[in-house]
């Protein structure tokens, strides 16, 4: 993987590390990738509408979702060509073989 892909991996990954992000993105996917309102969402979570929006920003800003405001609501839907990518991304990492070095040079530990 190159540094950028290494990056973006990372973006990704953090963004899927907390179950509500998860329940988000699959309440997101299972409505036939159609946009839903935030608080439709909070209908459906246990969680506190501010904490949800807390995910949702941190699901925004990792690119897996994009939001659409119409006062005073707004709409959240799956980006689909950064989640293809995740996937992509996440699937090549989970197929790297396990004895296989790294490139020093191309290693980004930031």
């Amino acid at each position: 993987m190159t540094v950028d892909q290494r990056i973006k991996t990372a973006r990704y990954a953090k963004a899927l590390s907390h179950p509500a992000r998860l329940f988000i993105l699959d309440y997101l996917i299972q409505n036939s990738g159609k946009c839903c309102y935030s608080g439709d969402m909070a209908e459906h979570l246990p969680i506190a509408r501010s904490t949800l929006s807390q995910h949702l920003a941190e699901l925004k800003e990792a690119g897996l979702i994009q939001g659409e405001v119409k006062a005073p609501f707004i709409k959240y839907c799956v980006n689909l060509e950064n989640w293809e990518e995740a996937k992509d991304l996440l699937f090549t990492f989970f197929r790297l073989p396990a004895d296989e070095k790294p490139d020093r040079d191309s290693v980004w530990f930031g």
